[in-house]
């Protein structure tokens, strides 16, 4: 485990997410937008939108309709813009239009579970939590780091496996590496800067994939 985050650390000693944003509430909408899309998809919609709504009280001044509109190019969008004048409406009311640094606080806000309160406490508050999402929860188990039924049974396992001087960075260091190198159906085993410690068979050598069914397509996980 300490080989491992060792080299992903001097590949990268800085990992960032994709998401673009400018403050808390903005990374915090952008995740409730994440799920289920991609993160390039969701940076092309709310580029224009946090430019006139970067705050909880600019996005409710905005409206719901306006919201929809701007984000219509993701999916489940009507749903996503009326949590997120929800949960605009709820930071102004209960938290002084403020984005909560507890993941208790967070996951009161509507569309956030505890993948998309994670991401925040670690990315806008510096709290080493392990966000699980469909690369992250692939790559513990071909490694394999934490395998288990659930993505919260990965996270908990991984919370107790990563040693503590990686664990700030290590759910963006795995959530990488599964989504440009350890890919679902043609893992990059060539590239793969920990194939000599990975334990995932069939490894693919140039030019040839996984036999079918050695590793089916993510479903997506739920928050």
């Amino acid at each position: 485990m300490r080989e491992l985050f060792t080299r992903f650390r001097e590949a990268d000693p800085e990992p960032k997410g994709e998401l673009e944003h400018s403050n808390p509430f903005t990374l915090l909408v952008a995740v409730v937008l994440s799920a289920q899309a991609t993160d390039k998809g969701v940076n092309i919609a709310t580029r224009p939108l946090f430019a006139v709504a970067d705050t909880p009280q600019k996005m409710l001044a905005l409206g719901e309709d306006a919201v929809r509109e701007a984000i219509k190019t993701i999916g489940l969008f009507r749903n996503k813009a009326k949590n997120v004048i929800a949960l605009s409406r709820k930071l102004i009311d209960e938290f002084g239009g403020e984005v909560p640094d507890s993941r208790e606080a967070l996951e009161t806000l509507p569309g956030v579970g505890r993948k998309t309160a994670n991401v925040v406490l670690n990315t806008a508050f510096g709290r080493p939590t392990i966000a699980v999402d469909t690369h992250l929860y692939r790559v513990s188990h071909r490694l394999p780091l934490a395998p288990g039924k659930t993505p919260l049974d990965v996270e908990l396992g991984l919370e107790k496996a990563v040693p503590e001087e990686f664990r700030l960075h290590a759910h963006h260091w795995l959530i990488l590496h599964g989504r440009y190198v350890c890919k679902a159906r043609k893992p990059d085993c060539p590239r793969c800067i920990v194939s000599d410690i990975c334990r995932f068979e069939p490894k693919t050598l140039p030019g040839q994939s996984p036999p079918p069914g050695a590793d089916p397509e993510d479903a997506p996980l739920q928050e």
